[in-house]
């Protein structure tokens, strides 16, 4: 049986940004075991929002992009993504769509559950999910 390791959003956005140099190099070791089946990294989806706001507000990398890389870097072998088919529906509607990653997550989880996202918010609009504005 592999070990498990959840892993936190600094094992990710160092992977992705390849610094601090040494830290980054211990990171592509940690998933090259991963990929060799030695070890799971375990991912929830709160760390993938995390990092995608971490990649575009602090890293400065374009919103699509930042979705795009997350989802390849996800979907690799060794890791187990949390609440997988969601975070992957929402990074997908990242890639396409103007929105906040909470949106995108929200719109995922209203499609997957056929419900109803209530908000003022019309960005859910663009993700064409219904939703329920409340009224005085």
């Amino acid at each position: 049986m592999s070990v498990r390791y959840l892993a936190d959003t600094n094992i990710l956005l160092r992977f992705l940004s390849g610094e601090p140099p040494a830290q980054a190099a211990a990171v592509r070791k940690l998933f090259k075991r991963a990929a060799d089946g030695d070890v799971v990294l375990e991912i929830p989806s709160l760390i993938v929002a995390e990092a995608y706001y971490t990649l575009v507000s602090f890293y400065h990398v374009d919103k699509k992009l930042a979705a795009e890389k997350l989802a390849l870097l996800l979907q690799q072998h060794g890791i187990k993504l949390r609440e997988e088919n969601i975070a992957l529906a929402a990074l997908e509607r990242l890639q396409r769509t103007n929105v906040g990653f909470s949106d995108a997550y929200l719109a995922a989880v209203a499609e997957q559950e056929k419900i109803q996202v209530a908000s003022f918010d019309s960005d859910f609009d663009k993700l064409h999910v219904p939703r329920y504005e409340p009224k005085e």
